[in-house]
This record gives C-alpha cells, sequence and structure tokens, in this order.
C-alpha cells in the first residue's frame, strides 16, 4: 500500500555544502509529490536557512533512506508525519 509522509526540513544558516540537499532531492524525487521551502529574506534575497515541506508518496523504505541521507548533513533538522 502506498504511504504519505510529511517531512519538515529545518535548513540552518550552519550548513556549508547546501547543492547536497538539492542532490538529495534529485536522487528521491520519484517520492517527492511535492516540496514547498520557507525562506528567511534579507534584502530582498533568500539566504540558505530556512524550511522545506515535503510530501512524500510511496514506499516508507524510500522514506527512511531519504530521511537518512539528510540526516547526514550537518545543519538539517526534521520533523515527520506518517499517514
Amino acid at each position: 500500500m502506498q504511504k504519505i509522509r510529511i517531512l519538515g526540513v529545518t535548513v540552518s544558516e550552519k550548513i556549508k555544502h547546501p547543492e547536497q540537499i538539492q542532490q538529495i532531492f534529485s536522487m528521491y524525487g520519484n517520492i517527492i509529490r511535492t516540496r514547498i521551502g520557507l525562506n528567511e529574506e534579507k534584502d530582498g534575497f533568500a539566504q540558505l536557512y530556512g524550511i522545506i515541506l515535503l510530501e512524500l508518496f510511496g514506499d516508507e523504505e524510500q522514506f527512511d533512506a531519504l530521511e537518512e541521507k539528510l540526516h547526514s548533513i550537518h545543519g538539517i533538522e526534521m520533523q515527520s508525519m506518517n499517514f
């Protein structure tokens, strides 16, 4: 059965390689149904920190693998809801 997980990802300004986040999202693009970015702005420009909301749809094993990859990046915190 297909599952749904809502994943909240907090990205801090301490991230040294923000491109890693996009690479991971691309790797798991097949399970990301919705992605919403809530960024802090300063002087009209989005900063490297904020909150990303993901709606994941599919297999729980892939959800867990995505979370594990994101946890490996220093400066990221996550919370999730399962349905």
